[in-house]
């Protein structure tokens, strides 16, 4: 059974055993893969408290790619990200992007998403306390494209014609069918209606570069539950995403 050694983060660990546990590791050279850390409830385990989640480092893999869990041989801890876990904003939008990680990258190599998910939680460490929430929302637009499931925001979402709205006509949206609508293939009842600014301030968000928009706390929350509702539905995952969940109805109050 080769050893495989990647950059490594941690998404998610539950319970196997009274000593062992199983880990969720998002990897840059396998993909999102499940292996078990045996031994790690004991004192003196080797992890130590590497295994906490977000932590970020390298990881020693047993792996046999016909196997759904491989066995966790080491994991060097470099980056925790302390900040994270004493912003409840921040954390909370960590963890959803981490939970687009695990419900949607496969067990491959996906060097871009890994990548995407560590700017992101780079990111929000970096952001100023009102950007918090522009930041999370940014990070999420730019994992889901890379993962395969970019908006269509400059470009009908049907025939492909740029986009040019009227500065005074919202925008009509949809995420089933993936972006926004050109005048001539907008349907008679969009699903949103983007007011000009937000359709603007949404554009601004998924360039993956350049300023953060300024966001008060509604739209803040009017773009929480746009990138919601789109990941639920491209995902496939209606019920099953608690951190997303959090991050979209909950309110917080901001800290530095």
């Amino acid at each position: 059974m080769p050893l495989v050694t990647t950059p490594a983060i941690v998404l998610q660990t539950y319970r196997y055993s009274e000593t062992s546990k199983v880990v969720r590791l998002a990897t840059r050279d396998l993909g999102v893969q499940s292996a078990i850390a045996k031994g790690v409830m004991r004192p003196k385990s080797k992890f130590g408290a590497g295994l906490e989640i977000l932590g970020e480092g390298t990881a020693q893999l047993y792996y046999r790619e016909t196997r759904e869990l491989q066995t966790l041989g080491e994991f060097e801890l470099e980056v925790l990200r302390g900040e994270l876990t004493r912003d409840v904003a921040r954390f909370a939008g960590a963890t959803a992007l981490a939970e687009v990680m695990l419900k949607s990258a496969p067990p491959a190599a996906v060097p871009a998403a890994y990548e995407a998910l560590v700017a992101g939680l780079d990111a929000l460490v970096a952001a100023s306390a009102c950007d918090v929430d522009a930041a999370a929302i940014r990070a999420l637009w730019h994992l889901l494209g890379v993962l395969g499931f970019e908006p269509a925001l400059t470009n009908c979402v049907r025939d492909g014609t740029p986009l040019d709205p009227d500065p005074t006509t919202p925008v009509p949206f949809s995420s089933t069918e993936g972006g926004a609508f050109c005048p001539a293939c907008a349907p008679a009842r969009a699903p949103t209606q983007l007011p000009p600014q937000a359709y603007r301030d949404l554009v601004a968000l998924g360039s993956g570069g350049g300023p953060l928009p300024s966001l008060d706390a509604a739209h803040a929350a009017a773009h929480r539950r746009l990138v919601v509702r789109f990941a639920r539905h491209h995902l496939s995952e209606p019920n099953k995403l608690p951190a997303l969940d959090f991050w979209e109805h909950h309110r917080w109050s901001v800290t530095s």
